[in-house]
């Protein structure tokens, strides 16, 4: 009999037939029962040997002892076997553990300058046993819960799919495949793996097997599987072929594969045939192979298919303290908080390779670059090029033309076109058919259109896979990885536009639009000269309120009110404080007091000039209350930020009521809903034009002296003074 086989003796048969009838199943129903072929079962009945592990599934199954079944005789020799293979693999264990530690227990990616021991850093990842990619959803499902007209970060990578923790996933199931995005942990994993089981803390009773695919592709005289775990044996010291084959057929060993999607295409099918009669040959194991989940085509028929999922925000905040936690503990608090207050950047933190990036750029300065769409080329680049390339990763290119710029020119272009339609879902024909239509201008592109589509197809998921900037949400719908991502390169677009006077137009036309916001000012960030679109920004927004004689006249008296007023601030601050009182009484401001806290910082924070304006006794006394409140915005710049972080919105709130309520510092005007509306566009439109002019462009003297000079006038009144 094998050595990895059982047989159920005479008594045994007998009590496994009565216990098969007592349930009413036939032989074939139990195989149906257990997911597997019947020919095991009537071996089992027939008195042959079966394998060790389905022996035991069919006793669990018909709730009967296995090793009462197997007699008293088998079951001596079978835990006389156990205690030989228990010792072969605590001798094997011993011999590898110092090239597991030394090869799975290290991690250096990017710019680091050394590498970090991985249990200090290792945050425990989650699996979807669901792939997102391939849910029957509609693009009407996928926006359900998001609202353009009132758009925010409504969270792309949102996955309400239940998690399940790695490890617990590698018990549930014998052969996995783990797919995830470029980045999203899957080496670190199948690293973190090993190394539990080489500490005996997971699987203790078997071997760790870590194989590279790729190293295992290119492995001269290209060995088999069995071959090349024999080779990797024999630098321990294990020279005995058979000790593998005994590990093998006992089922004592996890085969840890990483990087199927790493292969060279010259060596895909030998390497997916081996790895699928090695898996069947040796059945008994566990497997975990690692893939890109857009590179994976082939199916492997006992494999089951799960994703590494997004970090969460609790992974995040475990990540961020674990990596400064020998550093700088004062730090992770600090990163944790940048990333709480800034959504966008922390869209990128739910990919462990990109938060890797960020630890790196904040352990540098303590911040993020203050032009953001710097530190959103930074992680574009990570993944269009670096990430592969720091790990010697040449892969198959589908399309010889499309250089990493072209790449970046193609999304930026697909980009542009949803995000003018407000699609950040977008079907699969649609965006072949922005792809189809940029490559066939490329030299030497191909005439024949049905040949360029399905170039486009290949280069649709040379994207997806090798750089995650484009993913598959649901079957056949796709978006940017991140909402970031899609702004970013919609004002890359136009930044780099060969008709910028067009486009920024164009780009123009959408002021008024909160959803295009970001993409102002990151078009600002990119341009090397900002004074064209800032200069068309600024005309846009004063001819708001030409058509309005009334609206006008309104900001002739802020003008003349403002210059009345004795004070230190600028007098484009003083107006935007006039303003924004009026609009206070109307309704309340999406910003509230930070446009004239960005023209002059102090000005919204000392109520002085206010309390001149007025001799009311009590609107005096709680527009000092509100003063005292504040901290001191000379004192220490961080405890300041972070007082208005936590208390700014009450403090506006109390602000407002109190000018609503004694709002006679403004004199009643009585606008209209729709010049209420016009007003309040034509005030954001401002607060962006200056957040804008704040936002680390590169803009001339002379223009930002001009913008500031003539903000919040009418348009007939070019000269404050």
């Amino acid at each position: 009999m094998p050595q990895n086989s059982l047989r159920a003796c005479p008594a045994g048969i007998k009590k496994a037939k009565t216990a098969l009838t007592g349930k009413g199943w036939s032989q074939q129903q139990l195989a149906r029962e257990l997911e597997i072929s019947r020919q095991p079962v009537d071996n089992f009945f027939g008195a042959k040997p079966i394998s060790n592990d389905i022996f035991v599934k069919i006793c669990q199954k018909l709730e009967l002892d296995w090793q009462e079944l197997i007699g008293r005789v088998q079951a001596e020799e079978q835990e006389a076997k156990t205690l030989n293979i228990n010792a072969l693999v605590q001798q094997v264990r011993e011999k590898v553990r110092a090239d597991i530690q030394k090869r799975c227990g290290w991690i250096r990616v990017l710019d680091m300058t050394q590498p970090l021991r991985l249990n200090n850093i290792y945050t425990d990842v989650n699996i979807l046993e669901k792939i997102t990619g391939r849910q029957n959803l509609e693009l009407s499902q996928l926006l359900e819960n998001c609202n353009p007209a009132n758009f925010e970060r409504f969270g792309l990578s949102h996955v309400l799919a239940k998690r399940v923790p790695g490890l617990e996933a590698i018990e549930q199931y014998s052969k996995l495949m783990i797919l995830g995005k470029p980045g999203a942990g899957k080496t670190t994993f199948l690293k973190r793996i090993a190394m539990q089981c080489n500490s005996e803390r997971f699987l203790a009773d078997c071997v760790p097997i870590f194989i590279t695919l790729k190293e295992f592709a290119e492995e001269p005289k290209q060995p088999s599987l069995l071959h090349y775990i024999n080779h990797q044996l024999a630098r321990h010291d294990i020279s005995d072929k058979k000790i593998a084959e005994t590990l093998l057929r006992q089922g004592r060993a996890i085969l840890l594969l990483d990087g199927l999607d790493e292969v060279r295409q010259a060596d895909h099918v030998r390497v997916l045939n081996e790895i699928r009669n090695f898996s069947t040959q040796y059945d008994a194991n566990s497997f975990v192979m690692t893939c890109r989940i857009a590179a994976n085509e082939y199916k492997f028929e006992h494999f089951t298919e799960v994703e590494i999922a997004d970090f969460d925000d609790q992974q995040i905040t475990d990540f961020v303290t674990r990596w400064f936690q020998n550093k700088d503990s004062i730090k992770a608090q600090k990163l944790i908080q940048k990333l709480q207050e800034n959504q966008r950047i922390k869209e990128l933190a739910t990919n462990p390779l990109l938060l890797t990036l960020l630890c790196l750029l904040f352990g540098e300065s303590t911040n993020f670059p203050s032009n953001r769409s710097e530190l959103y080329q930074e992680g574009i680049d990570v993944l269009l090029k670096k990430w592969d390339g720091m790990r010697s990763i040449e892969r198959d290119q589908v399309y010889q033309k499309l250089s990493h710029k072209r790449k970046a020119d193609l999304l930026s272009q697909i980009a542009l076109e949803t995000f003018e339609e407000g699609n950040y879902f977008f079907k699969e024909r649609l965006v072949e058919g922005y792809i189809s239509n940029y490559i066939q201008n490329l030299p030497d592109a191909k005439a024949d259109p049905q040949a360029i589509l399905l170039d486009s197809i290949a280069v649709l998921k040379s994207i997806e896979a090798q750089h995650g900037l484009l993913v598959e949400r649901a079957k056949r719908i796709y978006s940017f990885s991140h909402l970031t991502f899609h702004e970013f390169f919609t004002a890359r677009y136009i930044a780099f536009s060969r008709n910028p006077q067009q486009v920024f137009q164009q780009l123009v036309s959408h002021i008024t639009d909160n959803r295009w916001r970001e993409v102002f000012l990151l078009t600002v960030g990119i341009l090397t000269d900002a004074d064209d679109l800032l200069l068309l920004m600024k005309q846009r927004i004063d001819v708001f309120l030409t058509g309005d004689e009334k609206l006008l006249q309104f900001l002739i008296w802020v003008n003349e009110k403002s210059r009345s007023v004795e004070s230190l601030y600028k007098s484009s601050a003083v107006r935007a404080f006039y303003v924004y009182l009026k609009l206070a009484q109307e309704f309340n401001l999406e910003r509230d007091l930070t446009f004239f806290r960005n023209l002059d910082r102090d000005l919204a924070f000392d109520l002085t000039f206010a309390l001149k304006q007025t001799h009311n006794s009590e609107f005096q006394c709680k527009l000092q209350k509100l003063q005292n409140q504040l901290p001191n915005p000379e004192g220490d710049l961080e405890t300041y930020e972070r007082w208005w972080q936590k208390n700014g919105q009450t403090w506006d709130q109390r602000l407002r009521a109190v000018m609503v309520e004694h709002g006679n510092i403004c004199q009643n005007w009585e606008f209209s809903n729709s010049q209420q509306e016009l007003l309040k566009h034509y005030y954001n439109g401002n607060l962006l034009l200056i957040d804008c002019l704040n936002s680390e462009c590169y803009v001339s003297r002379e223009v930002r002296q001009q913008i500031e000079d003539t903000l919040l006038l009418p348009v007939k009144t070019t000269n404050p003074e």
